[in-house]
């Protein structure tokens, strides 16, 4: 595939600082939590010394407005006091809790795993414990660097698959201006071929010669159809892709090296399928060649034919030298070739033309040293 420093160093640049703005989000919202917490832990402790206050103080002492008003302005913190003798009071917490030992048993261990107890004493003499929990606005606070990492992510996400979308967009609408304007190029030699090809009629050349030029020119004008047909929706027909197979088959075979050996089998004679015969034609001809440049001109090509439930399954094998495990998908992507030269378009047409034209799939089967099974299906026009 093409390398492009630039477009690397561009990526390795975002990724460094998406990381940067991710931690440095974490670290902040962090350390703002670290200090909510402390600042909690000081509202409690100041709670415990105002109980301290209140219960030094004789029965008929005035308490006084600050410590009523240290307790009336704890709402938000679930506290659980239990005294020495074993006295439970809740604060912050519903009423029933105090009641049911189970619950508050469970409660205590989770404030407890969340804070520190505070032993609150008087003259040296421990008059209870106070458990503590986070409050509400601790608890979101919590939350909030998952709840923001995503939403970076999904706004992240949305931006990457527009922009993805609107470069396939660019990029199909290029490749159909480019095989549109090699359809319109290659007929204009082609009806100067027909003309010659008639001259040569004319003046009683051997009709054998006369007739292979007549099969290439019809070649040629199959080749035409198939550019100029990309980029537009191509009109389906119910066809026998059995017969289709052997016809692309048979032309590849006519024409290659006689150091490759070819085999089809089918044991159905029909099968019925909506195709575009140029296209479907494409396809063989693309995963056959790609068979033949992995052998390095020399080895076997066989296609097997059968049908799978409601698809007609069509296998492709050569014994050349196979495909990495982790390239199985990745052959299928524009620019990806093995191949010195080559422009990688071979399979990402098969691909678009199988799975995109005609609704159905090709995969690599399997694949080793001893060589290669592609596999497509098609579903079975009943």
């Amino acid at each position: 595939m093409n390398f492009n420093p630039e477009k690397k160093t561009t990526t390795i640049i975002l990724q460094v600082a998406s990381f940067a703005i991710v931690s440095l989000i974490l670290w902040n919202t962090n350390s703002f939590f670290k200090k909510f917490k402390e600042e909690e832990r000081n509202k409690v402790e100041i709670w415990a010394s105002a109980l301290v206050e209140l219960q030094s103080l004789p029965a008929d002492a005035d308490p006084g407005n600050l410590p009523l008003k240290i307790f009336q302005n704890n709402t938000t913190t679930p506290m659980i006091l239990v005294n020495r003798d074993g006295a439970i009071k809740v604060s912050n917490m519903p009423k029933e809790f105090a009641t049911d030992t189970v619950v508050v048993k469970s409660k205590i261990e989770k404030f407890e795993s969340e804070n520190t107890p505070i032993k609150i004493d008087y003259k040296g003499e421990e008059l209870a414990t106070l458990y503590y929990g986070n409050s509400e606005v601790l608890n979101k606070l919590k939350y909030y660097p998952i709840a923001l990492l995503l939403i970076i992510f999904l706004f992240a996400a949305v931006i990457y698959f527009f922009f993805k979308i609107n470069k396939s967009s660019e990029q199909n609408k290029l490749w159909a201006g480019m095989a549109k304007e090699t359809a319109h190029q290659i007929g204009t030699p082609l009806t100067s071929l027909l003309g010659w090809n008639e001259l040569l009629k004319a003046e009683n050349v051997n009709p054998n010669i006369t007739s292979e030029i007549e099969k290439d020119i019809s070649r040629l004008e199959i080749i035409t159809e198939r550019f100029s047909k990309i980029g537009s929706l191509p009109v389906l027909k119910e066809t026998n892709i059995v017969a289709e197979t052997q016809n692309a088959f048979e032309y590849l075979k006519n024409r290659s090296s006689k150091l490759i050996l070819f085999s089809i089998d089918s044991r159905i004679d029909e099968i019925p399928v909506l195709l575009n015969k140029p296209l479907y034609q494409w396809t063989i001809e693309n995963l056959v060649k790609n068979g033949i440049d992995a052998m390095r001109g020399k080895g076997s090509i066989s296609v097997e034919i059968l049908k799978e439930g409601n698809n007609a399954v069509i296998l492709v094998s050569d014994t050349g030298q196979g495909i990495l495990k982790r390239n199985f998908d990745t052959i299928f992507n524009p620019g990806f070739t093995s191949k010195k030269r080559g422009w990688g378009l071979g399979l990402s047409l098969v691909k678009r033309i199988v799975e995109e034209y005609h609704k159905g799939k090709i995969k690599v089967l399997s694949s080793s040293k001893e060589g290669t099974i592609m596999k497509m299906s098609f579903k079975i026009n009943s």
